[in-house]
């Protein structure tokens, strides 16, 4: 052990520190930040100002890994929408109309996509007279109680130097695993995610829905200026929280270059389309922490609106990064030498021998090494821990990227070893064993049914027929319940013109 490797309480304290170093710099510049217009919005968990207020098209993590259970297929996960609310109704969380998810393939490694999977969504509403997202306990996508709903198609683009070669549309009109409402609304949820996985034509298959957000950190450290305490780490501050994720699975075969070239490299875009009907790439996702922790302020929005075979302009920012001359300045801990271009394996080129492939361009991507076949016993510090089916090869959901990345930032791999990381070592729900793989969302409704409902579809069913068009059968106490509903919004209305009349008056001149 070096001087600088800690365990125990001293790690967990490091952690925080090294946190709060972020925290002091990246405060300091943000309110300079939202007062710069920008082309594009940042990705990851509401990482930059400016993609804050659109979480439908941010990008938070990537994921690619050969699927355990299936080792002749390669998984792709791609997750938008950060802290989606469980509670987040009656408008719950959808894709955008207006956008663009693509997942990009380079198997060739020279920073270019040769394949693209485009993911577009349409909503559909059945009645829209009322403001429930559920009219009933839904029992099936196709439940006529289920009131909002999403679909969406999968085209496929083969390219050679951007250019289109073959397009094709794999699917169409795919149902989307609703939001987790509640067990009052959803009594099964676990049946309706297991309807969103739809089989494509080659052996493929796509899920998208609303997920348990796989990502597993510790953010409270960020209150460190604030007076926190240091025993704060150790709480992972994602759980309980969403996101909307787009799954992809797909024979090894079809993404690689050859049996002799089995590493392809992955990321994620979303492209908005503006007013004159065109589309612009708003965010961009490979690695994670890279725009975190890797590109200063005046970058983050330039990198989201750029492609990978252009990263050269920001090598600088990997080579001579600032994150260890931050932790060197505030508290003493040596940064490694310059230039780091063990960073440069790690996040642009992938690691020789095992992740990059020949003839590399150096560009920020996911690089998995297909032809590494999944253990049975994954370790959470993957090839940190002698585990080279885990991260920086692809990157599986339960690898701990927070704490692989802040020891080769401090150069585990010249040297330097340390074992620092936030106490987070897992995420606070079991993943799945099987395609999608991402846990089941937590729901919004998460105390017991209400008094007088059963686990049935009693009560919860009635509501269907309250909204029924005049005329329909219900019963007469639902007819009773709507009445005064009726009466009671009639009763608002009266009350409201009330106060308006009363305030003109007031500022009548005579």
């Amino acid at each position: 052990m070096t001087p600088i490797s800690m365990g125990g309480s001293g790690r967990r304290s490091l952690a925080t520190l090294v946190c709060g170093a972020l925290a002091a710099g990246g405060l300091a510049a943000a309110g300079v930040a939202t007062l710069e217009p920008g082309a594009a919005s940042a990705s990851s968990h509401r990482e930059a100002p400016l993609i804050s207020g659109d979480p439908q098209y941010d990008n938070t993590d990537v994921y690619a890994f050969v699927s355990p259970d299936k080792p002749d297929s390669t998984t792709i996960i791609a997750n938008w929408i950060p802290f989606e609310d469980p509670s987040g109704g009656p408008n719950f969380y959808q894709f955008a109309e207006d956008a663009q998810y693509d997942i990009h393939i380079d198997n060739n490694g020279d920073g270019q996509g040769d394949l693209l999977y485009r993911f577009t969504f349409k909503t559909h509403i059945k009645n829209k007279k009322t403001f429930l997202y559920n009219t009933g306990a839904v029992e099936s996508l196709d439940d006529p109680d289920l009131n909002v709903t999403q679909t969406y198609d999968i085209e496929l683009f083969r390219l050679k130097h951007q250019k289109v070669e073959y397009k094709t549309k794999v699917a169409d009109d795919i149902p989307v695993a609703p939001s987790n409402v509640g067990k009052a609304s959803m009594p099964n949820y676990e049946k309706l995610r297991d309807q969103a996985v739809y089989k494509l034509p080659g052996d493929a298959t796509a899920f998208a829905g609303q997920a348990d957000d796989p990502f597993f950190l510790d953010l409270r450290v960020f209150d460190l200026l604030y007076g926190g305490n240091l025993t704060e780490v150790g709480n992972d501050t994602l759980k309980g929280y969403n996101v909307n994720s787009i799954a992809l699975q797909v024979p090894t075969d079809m993404i690689t270059e050859s049996s002799h070239q089995p590493v392809v490299g992955i990321w994620s875009t979303t492209q908005r389309r503006n007013a004159q009907g065109y589309y612009s790439q708003v965010s961009r996702l490979g690695n994670p922490l890279v725009n975190e922790v890797v590109n200063p302020l005046k970058d983050k929005d330039k990198f989201n609106a750029s492609s990978p075979w252009e990263d050269g302009q920001f090598l600088k920012n990997v080579t001579n990064p600032e994150l260890p001359k931050l932790i060197e300045a505030i508290y003493k801990i040596p940064a490694p030498k310059e230039p780091r271009n063990d960073l440069v394996d790690v996040f642009l080129k992938g690691v020789k021998g095992l992740n990059q492939p020949p003839h590399v361009r150096p560009a920020e991507e996911l690089r998995l090494n297909t032809s590494i076949k999944p253990t049975d016993s994954p370790k959470r510090l993957g090839v940190l821990d002698g585990d080279n089916a885990g991260f920086p090869n692809g990157r599986r959901l339960t690898d701990d990227v927070i704490d692989a990345s802040l020891q080769v930032v401090e150069g585990e791999l010249v040297g330097s070893k340390n074992d620092l990381g936030d106490a987070v070592d897992k995420n606070d729900k079991d993943f799945e064993k099987s395609f999608p793989y991402v846990a089941l969302p937590t729901e919004g409704s998460r105390g017991p049914l209400a008094k007088g409902t059963s686990g049935g579809n009693d009560v919860r069913n009635q509501l269907g027929d309250a909204l029924s068009p005049a005329g329909a059968s219900g019963s007469d106490n639902m007819g009773l319940i709507a009445g005064s509903a009726g009466a009671g919004a009639a009763g608002i209305v009266l009350i409201g013109a009330a106060l308006v009349w009363w305030r003109r008056m007031r500022r009548r001149a005579y």
